[in-house]
């Protein structure tokens, strides 16, 4: 049976049309600047966009998930190929142009891979995940999900576009607990990472050392698995001023930027100074649609991309910023509501794993604007401009209302 447009989920067509509306809005108004620039009429592209990302939505609603978990080895072999072609010939552009991260055919950008990658992902996750009787148990149990999302980080991690490498990683460890995991198992899995960032104060590292020697106590692992997590944190430890050293400069000051933004008011804490006064000057109502100071002076930068979100700040005030807030958290929530429904665990695992992507990104963008997490070039889902990550989002939003449907018409059967 195919399902038809009547059918379709509701709640969750509807956020993500008001979402997409909202976003259209704030990037028309981010666009109107006193110095008249290209982002005064890029909104036309992103329309052009939505519709694209609406033809997309429709034929994944109209996918089976069957078909789906066949395809899905094609699809993330293609996702890792591509990956390694824009690896080998990509270009950047803005303040990452060092990175490797678009497809660029003629001089004109097409894409970037990853975010297309991060779906692709998703359904190889679900898929392994779906296949086994029972939850991942031990550290063996974890290699072959850490193999699947491991390629695409190293790819990424090598253009390089941290920002995508960690909701590569969010996005694993969100469906490994959804999937049955066991906390413990995973606080031992992240712990090399929990390590590097630790290991730039010598007491603070050796302080995690001693906790998670303890850890392993009390949770009684095997031996083979307590010394490969004391050997990986061990050498994370070493490894952590190469790492460094390894970063690109813009990435390096993004996060000395991130721990004092007034050390270089100038230049590297430029961002996120500017973010910050659009947001707090916006007041409760804000300064009125397209009359932001900050952003039609050209002091707010890449405010049709990244920093996007402080133009609803400035302008719409903190209750703009509530309800945009409140309608990522209800598309989240109705993603959740689908996942629990959903009726076999492929289909849940998938549409788990789409929620947290978007919650990702979500985190991420709103919390760099903030000076709450470092500055990590990551858009917001449905306000940034960009079509890949906008026709990944809607490739992804067709996955969930399918599985929504297919998950009313076995409640209806069973009546």
């Amino acid at each position: 049976m195919r399902p038809r447009l009547r059918e379709i989920d509701k709640p969750l067509a509807g956020v993500v049309l008001v979402l997409a509306a909202y976003g259209l809005a704030t990037l028309y108004s981010a666009g109107q600047t006193d110095v008249p620039t290209f982002v005064a009429t890029i909104w036309h592209r992103q329309t052009i966009w939505l519709g694209i990302g609406a033809a997309a939505m429709f034929l994944m609603f109209g996918l089976s998930p069957r078909l789906l978990e066949w395809a899905t080895p094609y699809a993330y072999a293609i996702a890792v190929l591509v990956l390694l072609f824009t690896l080998a010939t990509g270009t950047g552009g803005g303040t990452a142009a060092s990175e490797k991260s678009w497809i660029t055919i003629a001089g004109v950008r097409l894409g970037q891979p990853a975010e297309l990658a991060k779906l692709a992902v998703i359904l190889m996750l679900a898929r392994w995940l779906a296949e086994r009787r029972e939850p991942p148990a031990t550290l063996r149990d974890l290699a072959y999900p850490c193999v699947i999302v491991g390629v695409p980080v190293a790819l990424v991690v090598l253009q390089p576009d941290l920002g995508s490498a960690i909701v590569f990683i969010a996005i694993l460890f969100a469906m490994l607990y959804w999937a049955g995991t066991k906390p413990s198992l995973l606080l031992l899995l992240g712990s090399p990472a929990i390590g590097l960032v630790l290991a730039f104060s010598t007491a603070a590292w050796g302080a995690w050392i001693i906790l998670l020697f303890g850890l392993l106590l009390w949770w009684r692992l095997y031996v083979w698995e307590g010394l490969t997590i004391m050997l990986a944190n061990i050498v994370m430890g070493v490894i952590a001023v190469p790492f460094w050293r390894r970063l690109a400069p813009y990435q390096q000051n993004r996060l000395l930027a991130f721990l004092n933004p007034e050390v270089d008011p100038r230049a590297t804490g430029w961002h996120v100074i500017q973010s910050k006064i659009a947001i707090g000057s916006g007041g409760f109502l804000g300064k009125g649609f397209t009359a932001g100071p900050q952003k039609r002076l050209a002091f707010l930068p890449a405010q049709h991309t990244d920093f996007i979100f402080p133009v609803v700040g400035e302008e719409l005030g903190f209750l703009g910023v509530v309800i945009a807030l409140g309608l990522f958290i209800f598309l989240i929530l109705s993603l959740m509501r689908i996942a629990r429904r959903a009726t076999d665990a492929f289909s849940s695992l998938c549409v788990f794993g789409i929620a947290s992507m978007l919650f990702s990104h979500i985190v991420e963008n709103v919390g760099m604007t903030v000076n709450l997490l470092p500055i990590t070039g990551i858009p917001l889902p449905f306000f940034s401009y960009g079509g890949s990550f906008l026709l990944a989002c809607s490739l992804a939003v067709g996955i969930a209302l399918r599985v929504a449907w297919e998950s009313r018409q076995s409640g209806y059967a069973e009546l």
